[in-house]
C-alpha cells in the first residue's frame, strides 16, 4: 500500500536498512542527490516535490558519527526548507547517546546537543530504537519514539535453544531492567554481572550476581563498541561454572580491536541487528549473527504516519 503523503529518504549510512524498510512498507525510496566537496562539505538535494507531505529520514548516526550527523541536519534543513509538512528523523542507532549526564567537571552533556541540533533543525519527530539512556527522550522538545528489540531477540532464542537452561545476564547494574524485560517475556531466571569501568571503554568484572553453574548465560546490553567489557564477562561466566555463553545486543558498533577480540574470546555467539551497517572484517566473524529490524522499522513508520499507537509493537 502506497501512502499519498508518505515520503521516506535514506541517508548514507546504512541504505540497505533503509531498502529493506521501504520494502516491508511498499513503498519506494524517495530521490535524494548527494555530493561531498573536495574539502568535505556534505551537499545534498532532494529530487522530488515534498510540499504538504511526511518525510521519513533513515539515518543511524554511527561511524563516522560527524559526518552522518551533518548529512542528518542537512537533510532536515532542505526538507523544511521544502515546506514538508512533518519531518521524522529515523535514527535506528542515535550516537553521542552514552554522554546524557556531566561524568565529570567540565564535560559536555553531548546527547543534550544532540537533541538541540535535531530540533532547532527543523525535525517534528524522532524515532529510534533502545536508546543507551531511556531519558534522552527528555532532551527533545519534540515526541519521540524508542522502540525495543526485545521482542525480536526473544523470538529469536526461543527459535534456537533449549529454554530449559537459560540464564539472562545483565552485563552490569545499568542494564538490569531490560534484562528483566527479556527474563519476564521469556520466564526465565536473571543474573548480573558486577563492574567497575576506571575510563571509557574500560570495565573490570567485580561479582557475578545469582546462579549461573551449569546453565546456558545469554547476556543482553543495547550495544557492544570494543567488546572488552562482553569478553571479560564471558570469562567470568564461565568461571563461575556456565556451560555456554551468548550474547545479544541492539546496535554493534564494533569498533576498534572489537572483531579480534570476538575472533579470539569464549563467546559462543554474538547476535547484533542491522542497526548499523557492518565492515567487511566485522561479517567475516564466524561468531556475528545479524538481524534484520527492517519490519519493526517499517510498523513503527507506518503507524507514525497513520498515528496509530506505537507502544503496541513490543507489550
Amino acid at each position: 500500500m502506497i501512502h499519498q503523503k508518505l515520503r521516506l529518504f535514506s541517508g548514507t549510512s546504512n541504505p540497505p536498512l533503509a531498502q529493506s524498510t521501504c520494502k516491508h512498507i511498499g513503498h519506494p525510496l524517495g530521490d535524494l542527490y548527494f555530493e561531498r566537496f573536495s574539502d568535505g562539505e556534505i551537499f545534498l538535494q532532494i529530487r522530488e516535490t515534498i510540499r504538504g507531505h511526511d518525510a521519513f529520514f533513515i539515518q543511524s548516526t554511527s561511524k563516522p558519527a560527524n559526518a552522518n550527523l551533518m548529512e542528518l541536519l542537512i537533510f532536515i534543513d532542505a526538507a523544511k526548507r521544502a515546506s514538508t509538512r512533518n519531518i521524522c528523523a529515523v535514527i535506528p542507532y542515535f550516537g553521542y547517546a552514552r554522554q546524557d549526564r556531566k561524568s565529570a567537571g567540565r564535560t559536555p552533556i553531548s546527547a543534550k546537543l544532540v537533541a538541540d541540533l535535531i530540533t532547532r533543525a527543523g525535525a517534528t519527530r524522532v524515532l529510534t530504537m533502545d536508546l543507551h539512556a531511556t531519558q534522552i527522550q527528555g532532551f527533545f522538545d519534540i515526541p519521540v519514539d524508542n522502540i525495543f528489540a526485545i521482542p525480536l531477540f526473544a523470538k529469536d532464542i526461543q527459535e534456537k535453544n533449549n529454554m530449559d537452561d537459560i540464564v539472562i545476564v545483565s552485563p552490569d547494574v545499568g542494564g538490569v531492567v531490560r534484562a528483566r524485560a527479556l527474563a519476564s517475556r521469556l520466564h526465565v531466571d536473571m543474573a548480573i554481572v558486577d563492574k567497575r569501568r576506571p575510563a571509557p571503554n574500560v570495565a573490570k568484572v567485580m561479582n557475578i550476581i545469582g546462579d549461573v553453574s551449569g546453565k546456558h548465560c545469554i547476556l543482553i546490553d543495547d550495544m557492544v563498541d570494543t567488546a572488552g567489557t562482553l569478553c571479560g564477562a564471558v570469562d567470568a561466566l564461565l568461571e563461575r561454572g556456565a556451560t555456554k555463553v551468548s550474547a545479544y545486543a541492539s546496535h554493534g558498533v564494533l569498533s576498534g580491536p572489537a572483531a579480534d577480540r570476538l575472533k579470539k574470546s569464549n563467546l559462543h555467539e554474538l547476535v547484533i541487528t542491522n542497526s548499523i551497517l557492518q565492515p567487511e572484517k566485522v561479517m567475516k566473524t564466524e561468531k556475528v549473527r545479524i538481524i534484520s529490524i527492517a519490519a519493526l522499522m517499517g510498523e513503527a513508520i507506518s503507524r507514525i504516519y497513520d498515528a496509530r499507537s506505537i507502544s503496541s509493537l513490543y507489550e
